[in-house]
């Protein structure tokens, strides 16, 4: 039996990607929503609320920057909230809703 993944954990390894380069899949599509919006991923069928319109932009700015930081900053998220978005954008990758890809590598 393998133990679960502790919060400590898991906001070490969304730590870990603040300065990876990552971009929604190409196998996801967006549906602005009222609440910010529904993801859906055509591959493994996952539904997903993106309930804050912040969360929503800045997954849509990945692709255009470098490194989630960068991202962070081109979405206006405040510094004191950087780690809960780095959480959420960590689930998003678990649900490979969102995917590294190569330094430079642009998909805008």
């Amino acid at each position: 039996m393998t133990a679960e993944p502790t919060s400590t954990t898991k906001t070490q390894e969304a730590d870990q990607m603040l300065h990876q380069a990552w971009a929604l899949s190409d196998a996801v599509a967006l549906r602005p929503e009222p609440f910010g919006a529904l993801a859906y991923h055509f591959g493994n069928r996952k539904l997903t609320f993106l309930k804050r319109p912040q969360l929503v932009a800045l997954v849509q700015e990945l692709s255009r920057h470098p490194d989630i930081e960068s991202a962070l900053e081109a979405a206006d998220i405040p510094d004191d909230q950087h780690s809960a978005y780095l959480v959420a954008l960590h689930a998003l990758a678990q649900t490979d809703m969102i995917r590294r890809r190569a330094p430079g590598q642009s998909t805008a």
